[in-house]
């Protein structure tokens, strides 16, 4: 079955980086395009970003545009976070996921139907 488990989470300053990854299992990798969402308490879950299968198209939400980087290793089957210039909005739980059927192009945050169990990114202020 499909499965993805992230990693790289934890508690960061202010303007830090971390890089979250995702490995995938169950599915050709390189098939699929990936994205990554957050849920902070109490809010509902976001979509942050997402990459094509083949990696030339990204796509990211307004609040993290410039700071955080989506990328991917289909040698790997892994898709990463970078996140840089991390401010404490930024602190959620992070999933990734992929979506159902393979798309050629970025598909709609509604389109994802397979997700990590998430991992806690912090940050303080």
């Amino acid at each position: 079955q499909v499965q993805l488990v992230e990693s790289g989470g934890g508690l960061v300053q202010a303007g830090g980086s971390l890089r979250l990854s995702c490995a995938l299992s169950g599915r050709t990798f390189s098939s699929y395009a990936m994205g990554w969402f957050r849920q902070a308490p109490g809010k509902e879950r976001e979509y942050v970003a997402a990459i094509s299968r083949s990696g030339y198209s990204t796509g990211y939400a307004d609040s993290v545009k410039g700071r955080f980087t989506i990328s991917r290793d289909n040698a790997k089957n892994t898709v990463y976070l970078q996140m840089d210039s991390l401010k404490p909005e930024d602190t959620a739980v992070y999933y990734c996921a992929t979506p159902k059927i393979s798309w050629s192009s970025l598909p709609g945050p509604n389109e994802y139907g397979y997700w990590g169990q998430g991992t806690q990114v912090t940050v303080s202020s």
